[in-house]
C-alpha cells in the first residue's frame, strides 16, 4: 500500500478528533450474541474476498447472525477508515495492520480486546504486541508474517558452501562466493532506498539488538547497535554485492529463478510464488532463519481484527473473531489463503507441522519483533528509510545518517 494511503494529514487528524468528540463514545446498548443481528466487517485486499467464504460457513452454524463482509482495497483502506471514524460509521469488525493501530487507538475509535475471551499466550508474542498500544490490546492477531532468508542451494554448492549462513559474516562470505565462484550478478538482494526500505533493514537492526523507539517510546535509532546494523547493511552496496539502483515495484522472484540474485530476504508468500512461477529451480533453493548479528531476529507483520468502540454488536463481533482466531479457524484460514496463523496451536498438526520450510517461519516468529505502535509510525519509519538510502548511495556515514534520523524522530515523538 502507498504511504499516502496510510497517512492522514495533521488537519485531517485534528478534524477527525474533534468529530469523534462531538459524536460521543457509545453506539448504545450492546446486542446479545445470540440475538438476530447483522455484523458489518471490512477486510482488506485478498483477505476481503476470502473472508466472505468463511462468513457463509459461519452463518450456517450461527443462523441468527448475518455477516456482511465488505472487501476494501489496501490502496484506499486508510482513507475509508479515517472517513468512517470521523462519521461514526466504523464497521463492527475491521482488519487492521500494525501501521494503523497506534493512530486509530489514539483517535479513540477502537474497543479494547476482551482479555477474558482472548489469551495473549495463545498467539506469537510479536503478533499480540502489534495490536497493543500503550499497554492496552486493541487488536486480536489474525495472521502473521515475517522475513527469512531465501537462498539458492545449487549455486551455493557451486560456490563451495553446503549450508545456510548462520550469522552476518557467513552471509557476507556466501554473497561474495556467489559472485566470484558461481558467477551471479549480485550476492544478496536488499532494498537500497525508497518506500519501506525499513522492512529489509529491520532484520539487521533487530538482529543487532537495536530498535527504532525504546520501551518508553523515545527515539533510539542512533544507538551503537543501530549504527552497527546500518554499517553492515551498507557494506553490501559498498562492495557491489547488492544493487544500489532498484526500480520501484521490483520483483526479486524472476532474478532468483534465473540466478542473477541468489539470496534475498522474503516473506511466506514467496514460497508460493517460487513454486508456481519458477518451477525450474524446484529443489534448488531453501529458506533459513535470518543470519544473526547478536541474535537472529526478524520483523513481524500481519494483521489484527479490531472491534469498533461504537459497535452495538460487540458480543457477536467478539464471538466471530474468536471463531476466526481459534486453532481450527486458523488452520482453515491457512488452507484458504496461505496466510500464516497467529495462533501457535494451529502449527502443531497438518501441513503446517509437516512442512520444513513453513517451520522455519514459525521458528523466526518466535523471536520476531513488531514495529512500535504509535500514531506517527509511518512518519517515523520514513526517517529511517531516508537514513538507509543516504548510506546505500554513499552520501553519508551510518553514524551521520542515523544522527540526523534520531533528531528528526525525536521531534516527531515529542509532538
Amino acid at each position: 500500500m502507498s504511504r499516502t494511503a496510510r497517512t492522514a494529514s495533521a488537519a485531517v487528524v485534528v478534524a477527525l478528533t474533534l468529530g469523534i468528540s462531538a459524536c460521543g463514545g457509545s453506539g448504545g446498548d450492546d446486542v446479545a450474541a445470540d440475538s438476530e443481528q447483522t455484523l458489518t466487517v471490512w477486510a482488506m485486499g485478498a483477505e476481503g474476498e476470502k473472508l466472505a467464504e468463511v462468513a457463509d460457513v459461519y452463518e450456517k452454524a450461527n443462523p441468527n447472525i448475518t455477516v456482511k463482509v465488505t472487501p476494501v482495497g489496501w490502496d484506499v483502506a486508510h482513507q475509508k477508515l479515517v472517513s468512517a471514524a470521523a462519521a461514526g460509521t466504523m464497521p463492527d469488525v475491521a482488519q487492521m495492520g500494525g501501521t494503523y493501530m497506534g493512530e486509530f487507538a489514539e483517535l479513540g475509535v477502537l474497543e479494547p480486546v476482551d482479555t477474558k475471551s482472548f489469551d495473549k499466550k495463545d498467539f506469537f508474542p510479536a503478533g499480540w504486541n502489534q495490536g497493543e498500544v500503550d499497554g492496552t490490546a486493541y487488536g486480536v492477531p489474525w495472521y502473521v508474517d515475517t522475513r527469512v532468508l531465501y537462498y539458492r542451494t545449487d549455486l551455493a554448492e557451486k560456490a563451495g558452501v553446503d549450508k545456510a549462513p548462520a550469522d552476518w559474516q557467513e552471509m557476507r562470505e556466501l554473497a561474495t562466493a556467489y559472485q566470484e565462484k558461481a558467477g551471479t550478478k549480485w550476492g544478496l538482494s536488499i532494498q537500497p532506498s525508497g518506500l519501506d526500505t525499513v522492512q529489509n533493514f529491520s532484520s539487521f537492526l533487530y538482529s543487532a539488538g537495536g530498535e527504532i523507539l525504546d520501551d518508553k517510546g523515545q527515539a533510539a535509532i542512533d544507538s551503537p547497535e543501530a549504527v552497527s546494523a546500518l554499517k553492515e547493511y551498507g557494506s553490501y552496496f559498498e562492495k557491489g554485492l547488492s544493487n544500489k539502483s532498484v526500480q520501484p515495484g521490483y520483483d526479486v522472484v524472476k532474478d532468483f529463478g534465473n540466478g542473477r540474485v541468489p539470496m534475498f530476504l522474503g516473506g511466506p508468500w514467496h514460497v508460493t510464488l517460487l513454486n508456481e512461477g519458477q518451477p525450474q529451480i524446484k529443489g534448488k533453493w531453501a529458506v533459513a532463519p535470518v543470519p544473526a548479528g547478536k541474535s537472529s531476529v526478524s520483523m513481524a507483520g500481519g494483521s489484527s481484527l479490531v472491534v469498533s468502540k461504537d459497535s452495538e454488536h460487540k458480543a457477536a463481533a467478539t464471538k466471530f473473531i474468536k471463531y476466526l482466531t481459534d486453532t481450527e479457524g486458523q488452520a482453515d484460514w491457512y488452507e484458504r489463503t496461505k496466510d500464516l496463523p497467529a495462533n501457535t496451536a494451529a502449527w502443531d498438526s497438518g501441513k503446517l507441522a509437516d512442512d520444513k520450510d513453513l517451520q522455519v517461519f514459525r521458528k523466526q516468529m518466535d523471536t520476531a519483533k513488531s514495529s512500535p505502535s504509535t500514531a506517527k509510525l509511518t512518519e517515523i519509519t520514513d526517517k529511517v528509510d531516508q537514513a538507509v538510502a543516504k548510506v546505500t548511495q554513499g552520501k553519508a556515514s551510518a553514524e551521520d545518517a542515523l544522527k540526523t534520523a534520531q533528531s528528526e524522530i525525536e521531534g516527531l515523538v515529542k509532538q
